[in-house]
């Protein structure tokens, strides 16, 4: 049986969760998010409870049920608290900034490259070599966070380039110079 899946998720004070057939509504103070789960799959909602249990040990049943259970949580977690990405700008010249919007970014391209945020995700910019991704969705906020990284992904060498923040850059030694050893 799956330890992910047999775990309950406790439904926090202030957040509202429907069910209508296989469809999950649920609604909390940072906002609305409704998704559509595998009728297989067998959510009860019982005295600020979900549990997710699936109805036998096929393969897919397995690989569904803490699926499921983790996507709730996910939902859970989002409309109550929400979801932030921190992303770091390492290299010189390199810098970001907000038009409206946009995230307007200076890579060292020869051009500056702006970025639309997804829907439901918003973008701050606190210091121009730090941006911060937030939102309700923790897939969109992770995707949004991976677009901006992908801009100029660190290189191992000098570090330069976009980070997570708590990412470790494995950095490479150069070439060593001319006589280096004898």
């Amino acid at each position: 049986m799956s330890r992910i899946g047999r775990k309950p998720i406790i439904i926090p004070q202030g957040v509202q969760v429907e069910l209508n057939g296989s469809m999950l509504t649920v609604k909390g103070t940072k906002g609305e998010l409704t998704k559509t789960f595998n009728p297989e799959i067998i959510i009860n909602i019982e005295n600020d409870i979900i549990n997710v249990q699936r109805p036998s040990d096929a393969k897919k049943h397995r690989e569904l049920h803490g699926l499921t259970r983790t996507l709730i949580a996910n939902m859970v977690e989002g409309v109550n608290k929400g979801f932030v990405k921190a992303l770091e700008i390492n290299g010189v010249g390199y810098r970001a900034a907000k038009q409206g919007a946009k995230l307007v970014l200076s890579m060292g391209y020869s051009h500056p490259v702006e970025i639309e945020p997804l829907a439901g995700v918003e973008i701050d910019v606190p210091a121009n070599n730090k941006i911060i991704v937030k939102g309700i969705d923790k897939y969109t906020v992770g995707q949004m966070a991976a677009q901006i990284r992908a801009v100029r992904e660190p290189e191992p060498y000098k570090g330069k380039g976009i980070k997570y923040e708590n990412e470790v850059i494995r950095r490479k030694a150069g070439k060593t110079g001319k006589g280096g050893k004898k």
